[in-house]
């Protein structure tokens, strides 16, 4: 049994949470003179009557004390004779599911509180699911509140089938359900004599007795390499926690993702040398070869560490933002950072039955099964098999809050069974024969800014000059390639990623590309640039809104004003500014031709 426990308190607002640990405290005489002290001149003024309020212990910002719940998460370290523990109090409200997460990822056991005068709740069911979601498969319900219904057995017996039915939908390796009553202390520390019938050990006692050890037995090697350590030009060593299995020197090592094979020659932990090392050891490692290792990679020896670029995941979403089919973010997994974009939402998850529910879009605090696509090869695993190279999060790219945490799944080996077929005429060759440089010339702006006018004008100027181009427009391509895709958030981003796909297959042809799109979302427009790579200009023709309305030679604005056109950018929809264009026109007042004219000069030397 490991001396440590790391567990978290969940439950739904004014369940007891903060209550039921810092009456814990109280009681084993855990606290020092001064913060007993403290704690009861502190409940002389608090809400409780004048009897000492045990809440006060953890809810440490003034908005909880203000408010009565908790808000941040709270950690306590405390030992007993028999045990360390740190304990998380995590908030309860929905609000702050995002400190909720967090509490539970560094956790190996969840002690769920459920008020016994309501019985589980839907925050409950909440709770559960985002623990098992974050790999706790130890669980402890605390029914709270006994004092208020009497310490009815016949009332608890239901609450504990309530929850044993609930539970019956997760995989997990130990529960109970103990009756308590936070403010009493029945049931904490010592077993109650309000509760007779209740035979099982108080709170603190189960705790300390938990076995919450992972078996590891026959997992193979896996380290994440986090950092390249060179302090000088003979020394060269790999640094990282052991996830899984051990290592020792002599032993053979695959770099994933390159696959590169070589041999330990030495390990550090710390700075001693030692022969082995296992998993939860941080270590440096040096090879007898010179490989191309960098932070990111896995080294592994055997196993089932997949590398890929498809993945299926399950994911709590935390940002106000919806999440649809399309979006990139940045995903980091285990030490790598890649980007990722979200190619299918295939169900989100019902809090309170578990049902999957098909949808479009998924809103904060929502439950969903995604599959995911990663801008190149990431090494992973699923959860079940390694929590290190399973547990991922979504980091939103302009705000670079997180936007999501989640666990892999499966792979999806469609990704696998798929190799880039090269020819012998190649991108290059086609160039050559060409007499020019490949490149994707992307407009952006507004609709009525002159976006179509001036690409057009600037390819018959190109055209002039001998050099071979393709003009892709908005319209035109809706109406063939794109014919299938609306207006809404998830086609539009749909609508882009495609352009730009086609656009690089044209640039590998030798083509120089010209592409009129509004295209208003900045990620849509990174995603572009990274799909077509280098060869990527941005022009951004940032003629004002009024210039354009004025125009109006669609009759688009006119619509969009009087309703009749939803979602349209510069009314009902954003339009995102880029932060740094290639170039910048503005074409209020000006010429056609001067404006074609001053664009071909900045761009002429790229080609």
């Amino acid at each position: 049994m490991d001396s440590l426990l790391k567990f978290i308190t969940r439950g739904s607002v004014d369940d007891g949470k903060s209550t039921l640990i810092g009456h814990m405290l109280y009681d084993a005489k855990l606290l020092f003179a001064d913060q007993q002290k403290a704690l009861e001149l502190d409940s002389r003024i608090g809400s409780n009557g004048g009897d000492i309020d045990y809440s006060l212990l953890l809810d440490g910002l003034m908005a909880e004390r203000e408010q009565g719940i908790t808000i941040d998460v709270a950690y306590r370290y405390f030992t007993t004779e028999h045990r360390s523990f740190i304990v998380a109090d995590t908030p309860g409200h929905e609000e702050y599911t995002r400190n909720m997460a967090v509490g539970a990822s560094f956790a190996d056991l969840a002690v769920i509180l459920v008020d016994a005068s309501q019985g589980v709740l839907t925050q409950t069911r909440r709770h559960t699911r985002i623990c098992a979601l974050m790999g706790i498969r130890h669980f402890v319900f605390a029914v709270n509140k006994m004092d208020l219904i009497d310490f009815s057995q016949d009332k608890f017996q239901k609450i504990r089938k309530e929850i044993r039915i609930l539970l019956a939908e997760f995989d997990f390796d130990s529960e109970t359900v103990i009756p308590v009553s936070a403010t009493c202390g029945d049931n904490i520390t010592k077993s109650s004599a309000n509760m007779p019938w209740y035979t099982g050990a108080p709170l603190l006692t189960y705790l300390e007795q938990i076995d919450v050890t992972t078996r590891h037995t026959g997992q193979s090697f896996t380290m994440p390499v986090q950092r390249v350590c060179r302090p000088d030009h003979s020394f060269r060593g790999f640094q990282g926690q052991i996830e899984s299995g051990s290592i020792a020197v002599g032993d053979a090592i695959t770099v994933l993702p390159s696959r590169e094979t070589s041999h330990v020659r030495s390990i550090l932990c710390g700075d001693k040398t030692v022969d082995r090392a296992s998993d939860g050891h941080a270590v440096t490692i040096q090879l007898n070869t010179e490989i191309d290792v960098s932070r990111g990679c896995v080294f592994v020896n055997g196993g089932t560490t997949k590398v890929n670029h498809l993945f299926t995941a399950s994911i709590l979403w935390m940002d106000d933002a919806k999440l649809v089919e399309g979006k990139s973010y940045l995903m980091k997994i285990g030490t790598q950072k890649v980007p990722a974009t979200v190619l299918r939402i295939r169900h989100k998850i019902d809090v309170n039955s578990g049902q999957e529910i098909p949808v479009d879009a998924i809103y904060k605090n929502e439950i969903a099964v995604c599959d995911f696509s990663t801008s190149t090869d990431v090494v992973f695993d699923t959860f079940l098999q390694n929590k290190a190279l399973g547990a991922m999060i979504l980091i939103d790219r302009v705000s670079h809050m997180t936007a999501a945490c989640g666990t892999v799944t499966r792979s999806l080996d469609r990704g696998t069974n798929l190799t880039w077929q090269n020819t012998d005429i190649t991108r290059s060759f086609r160039e050559k024969q060409l007499g020019q440089t490949a490149r994707t010339i992307w407009f952006t702006g507004l609709s009525g800014s002159g976006k179509s006018t001036l690409a057009n004008a600037l390819e018959k100027r190109l055209v002039a000059l001998g050099k071979h181009t393709m003009l892709l427009d908005g319209d035109n391509v809706r109406m063939g390639l794109n014919r299938n895709l609306g207006f809404s958030e998830t086609d539009r981003i749909e609508n882009i990623r495609r352009i730009a796909e086609v656009a690089k297959l044209m640039n590998d042809a030798g083509l120089i590309v010209l592409t009129s799109f509004i295209s208003p979302f900045t990620n849509d427009r990174r995603r572009a640039k990274e799909i077509i790579g280098d060869s990527f200009t941005e022009i951004y023709v940032s003629t004002p809104l009024e210039e354009c309305e004025r125009r109006d030679v669609k009759g688009l604005y006119a619509a969009a004003r009087a309703g009749r056109i939803e979602q349209f950018t510069g009314i009902s929809s954003p339009y995102e500014v880029p932060a740094q264009p290639d170039y910048i026109i503005d074409t209020t007042g000006r010429d056609l031709d001067a404006c074609a004219d001053e664009l071909l000069e900045k761009i002429r030397p790229l080609l």
